[in-house]
């Protein structure tokens, strides 16, 4: 996620400090990226229950009260820093080729769930979804939706460009493609490493009669 600071002086001490204003006809960019930089932070320090609005102030050099007109909960910091991250972090490559594409994807996706402070966020989100009904929603329409969409894109792409059949499952398919590494970040803890994830690759190629690419 992209760092900005604002840096003045303090009266007396000569030492600059972080400083962050608000602005009020709508959100200070500068504070909202301090906000979302601040609680990520927190929460792969501290761990879920150790995030606290008042903690996320605190780091971000904002008022609490600034992060309440934005937010009414950390959760609510939460989902909005780790889909800001997802933007940024995990974009779909296109190489204009089905199996470099797929192998691209599955291992930046291992990468970001497994290795990635936000990854840490994504955890912490899905624990809090099962207890949390009104937020298990919330989650799903924000996030979900749109993951899934990202999940099946590169195997649209090949579909438009005749690589598979027009008629593929394509909910099915990245069920089997990208359900693997989910389960292992979530349930199993087993690594997800390059390894891995190829091997995924290689074996949905296998099923509908491509290539795979060769190894790099």
């Amino acid at each position: 996620m992209a760092r900005a600071t604002q840096t003045t002086g303090t009266p007396g001490t000569g030492r600059p400090v972080a400083r962050h204003h608000g602005n009020r006809h709508g959100r200070s960019e500068q504070a909202r990226l301090a906000v979302l930089n601040a609680a990520d932070d927190l929460l792969v320090e501290k761990g879920f229950a150790g995030v606290t609005m008042e903690g996320i102030a605190t780091r971000a050099g904002v008022a609490k009260q600034t992060i309440y007109r934005w937010w009414s909960t950390k959760t609510d910091v939460l989902m909005d820093a780790f889909l800001q991250d997802v933007a940024e972090d995990l974009p779909v490559r296109d190489h204009g080729d089905l199996a470099r594409d797929l192998r691209a994807y599955l291992r930046d996706l291992a990468w970001f769930l497994s290795a990635s402070d936000s990854g840490a966020v994504f955890k912490a989100l899905i624990a809090q979804a099962q207890h949390d009904p009104a937020f298990a929603e919330d989650f799903r329409s924000r996030y979900l939706d749109d993951q899934r969409g990202r999940d099946r894109l590169a195997l649209k792409r090949a579909v438009e460009r005749g690589e598979l059949a027009p008629g593929l499952d394509l909910a099915a398919e990245t069920d089997q493609l990208m359900g693997p590494v989910y389960y292992r970040v979530l349930v199993t803890g087993e690594p997800v490493g390059p390894e891995f994830t190829d091997r995924l690759v290689d074996a949905f190629l296998h099923r509908h009669g491509l290539t795979a690419p060769a190894k790099d």
